[in-house]
């Protein structure tokens, strides 16, 4: 049972979530002066985040059971109840929410629960309606390395808006790979993603292609801006420069082996981003 609570709050995406969290509070505060800050604001940010996956479980539920990949989730197996997740989750957010305005500031309690509210309520419900489901998803997903940035200066500056945008682009070339391997599933259970709305790929692979070359000039500005340095800058354009051309590869194949070649390096690319501007900061 707690096995199955722990796989509702969804934790390889709260693990990326606290990792950009850190990050921002990292460059925005120009190094960690306070471990108890950022256990606090990580505790917050981690119980808000999991509150969010859980009342996302708690509204997919029917789709889930549809749905090959999904299936197997505690919900659709009868193994939490509704209701249970429910008030689960709920609590969770509101624990979350209320220690970020306790321990860290008002922004980044407010930052957390609009990234749950977009979450949760937008872009849970979209994803039945809209194939735009992924750019507004892609909000909620970028707005924790501006909350950790919010929660070391107090402010939204400039420094911060910049690593929201690197997620959000980033988001889209990831997400439409997983999209494109997985379209019959996701037409099995009713959601409205682009390779199901377009299932020729046109539409997917040019947002792949669009969003993959806005990336590659957003994610050098961290160098542009004195945040980091030449290190930094040569390795964020040349990964750029390869997700691009994967993605070009995609567009012509059409083929879930380089879709699968897509999403491995999107996978690797935003870790690496991390460890390199970490690694040449300048402060």
């Amino acid at each position: 049972m707690i096995a199955a609570y722990i796989d509702l709050t969804k934790p390889r995406i709260l693990t990326l979530v606290l990792v950009t969290t850190t990050l921002g509070f990292f460059l925005g505060g120009r190094g960690i002066h306070s471990f108890i800050e950022l256990f606090f604001l990580l505790l917050g940010v981690a119980l808000v985040c999991a509150g969010s996956a859980v009342l996302n479980h708690y509204l997919e539920r029917d789709i889930d059971a549809k749905m090959l990949r999904t299936r197997n989730r505690p919900l659709p197996m009868g193994v939490i109840q509704p209701a249970d997740a429910l008030i689960f989750g709920i609590v969770l957010i509101l624990a979350g929410v209320f220690t970020l305005w306790w321990k860290t500031n008002l922004l980044t309690a407010f930052l957390s629960l609009l990234s749950a509210f977009l979450y949760v309520l937008v872009y849970t419900p979209m994803k039945r309606i809209s194939w735009l489901n992924t750019s507004i998803g892609a909000i909620p997903g970028a707005l924790p390395p501006l909350g950790g940035w919010a929660a070391a200066t107090g402010d939204l500056s400039l420094g911060g808006w910049v690593l929201f945008a690197i997620l959000f682009l980033w988001q889209h070339p990831h997400f439409y790979a997983i999209a494109w391997m997985f379209k019959e599933d996701y037409q099995r259970g009713g959601f409205k993603m682009l390779p199901v709305v377009q299932p020729d790929g046109r539409g997917t692979f040019l947002q792949i292609i669009v969003f993959s070359v806005f990336l590659i000039p957003v994610s050098v500005m961290p160098t542009l801006l004195g945040m980091s340095g030449k290190l930094y800058f040569s390795g964020a354009l040349l990964m750029g420069i390869f997700m691009l051309a994967l993605g070009g590869i995609l567009a012509l194949t059409k083929s879930h082996g380089d879709a699968r070649k897509l999403l491995k390096a999107t996978v690797l690319y935003l870790p690496a981003l991390l460890f390199l501007i970490i690694l040449d900061v300048k402060f």
